[in-house]
């Protein structure tokens, strides 16, 4: 290894240390702010579609019946599992709802295999019946887990699931993102997906950079939600959206709803707290009524018949 590529490598040991430092001294002692709201499942009818935040990437879906969790993050720290400890990130806000306040989940949807969207400490609660979509070339992740009924998918394979609600069908898709867990494990997968059922749609954009691949969505559209990540843009503008451009993608693929996430939960970059809420919600000021929820803990209820009809939707 040349002289530069030591300095470089050593100079990324000390950042790291630095960091785990400063997490377990200064942000050891924060307080983790309670969320918004606090939504209650049990209350949710099977005859419709019900999604509510609880942080980050994590929502939950009663999809007229079956329950779904999209990246199940539930505790107060992401990172390494160690014996007792956690080494990682802190969260700013706690989630809306734990995991022993869970429904039974039936499909838990993994995006990818990063560390804020794959949390195993999270993925180990849950009953062996529940069903996991994720990209391809993550199942070994969930080899300890109780899972015994794991689908990877690659973009445009789709996957039906029977439950005792009925069947649901899925179709990975596209995003401009990366898979690795870790440094070197760049061959994880990586994943976007279509619900579909009772002839409605909802998009999951999981992480995603500006895309064209939303736009190539739109002849199986209309969704009635999509699912947007509008946070962690500054810097990385290369694998993260701004919330301009999550309102764009979903728009191109004819959205009438849209549920900002992935913001107001974990430090992952630069901008302010409320700066990705803030900039979603003016790119939608001349049409408010299609932001389905604000902050954690905040439930959408798909109205039975469109409240209005989105221009983006021919």
């Amino acid at each position: 290894m040349s002289n530069k590529n030591q300095n470089l490598g050593g100079s990324r040991a000390r950042r790291l240390y630095a960091y785990l430092w400063h997490e377990w001294t200064i942000e050891s002692r924060r307080q983790i702010a309670p969320a918004f709201a606090r939504p209650n499942p049990a209350e949710w009818s099977d005859n419709r579609l019900t999604a509510a935040w609880l942080g980050h990437a994590t929502v939950l879906i009663n999809f007229f019946g079956i329950k779904i969790l999209t990246d199940p993050v539930l505790f107060p720290r992401i990172g390494i599992r160690l014996p007792g400890l956690t080494l990682g990130l802190k969260r700013l806000t706690a989630p809306a709802l734990t995991v022993r306040d869970l429904p039974k989940i039936d499909i838990v949807l993994l995006s990818h295999a990063h560390f804020d969207h794959f949390d195993m400490r999270t993925l180990h609660r849950f009953h062996r019946s529940t069903r996991v979509i994720t990209a391809h070339r993550t199942t070994d992740l969930l080899r300890w887990t109780r899972f015994r009924d794991v689908s990877e998918l690659h973009w445009k394979e789709r996957k039906s699931v029977s439950t005792s609600a009925g069947k649901i069908d899925i179709v990975a898709f596209r995003v401009k993102h990366w898979g690795a867990r870790k440094r070197r494990d760049t061959y994880r997968g990586y994943n976007g997906y279509v619900l579909e059922r009772n002839d409605r749609r909802i998009l999951f954009g999981g992480d995603t950079a500006l895309s064209d691949s939303f736009a190539e969505l739109r002849a199986s559209g209309p969704f009635d939600l999509a699912i947007m990540s509008i946070g962690a843009y500054n810097p990385w503008i290369y694998s993260h959206c701004t919330p301009e451009q999550a309102v764009h993608m979903a728009n191109e693929a004819g959205a009438h709803f849209i549920m900002p996430v992935h913001h107001q939960t974990f430090r992952l970059s630069a901008e302010d707290f409320r700066e990705p809420i803030e900039r979603f919600q003016a790119a939608l000021h001349k049409t408010p009524e299609r932001i389905a929820v604000r902050d954690i803990g905040e439930t959408f209820v798909l109205p039975e018949m469109p409240i209005f009809r989105s221009p983006f939707v021919s």
